[in-house]
């Protein structure tokens, strides 16, 4: 007595046939190191891209995730990114006051030793005699 398909399935193919297939060809794809897709995965198992996703839907997420596109993965990285940006940002704006308050400083030391190079420059000249403070009784 012959099995007869049920419908909408190829004769001679069961689900876990199917599944142990397309197991089999993504283990030789990455064994292989070759290039992985769910449409070529589909077409070395011998099915369409569609059954992939209809039927197997945990295989595509494994195709997915082999090649760095997995549903869960994009959508958590995308407002990951923006988070990290973010923090670079604050990062990098911390540092940025940091040397805003130490390059005042450099600049009032600046502007001090350049006052008293102008005044030791008019004293060695003769024109400006240096007073030497009174001493308190």
């Amino acid at each position: 007595m012959a099995i007869k398909p049920t419908e909408g399935q190829a004769p001679g193919r069961s689900r876990s046939k199917t599944l142990d297939a397309l197991d089999k060809v993504i283990d030789g794809l990455v064994v292989g190191n070759e290039k992985i897709s769910i449409a070529s995965v589909a077409r070395a198992a011998g099915v369409t891209p569609g059954l992939i996703h209809n039927t197997y839907p945990a295989v595509a997420e494994r195709i997915r995730t082999l090649t760095g596109k997995s549903v869960r993965a994009q959508r958590y990285s995308k407002p990951q990114a923006p988070m990290n940006e973010k923090e670079k940002t604050g990062a990098l704006r911390a540092g940025n006051d940091q040397l805003v308050v130490e390059l005042a400083q450099i600049v009032s030391v600046n502007q001090r030793l350049f006052f008293e190079l102008t005044k030791l420059k008019a004293i060695s000249s003769g024109k400006v005699a240096a007073l030497s403070p009174k001493a308190r009784e």
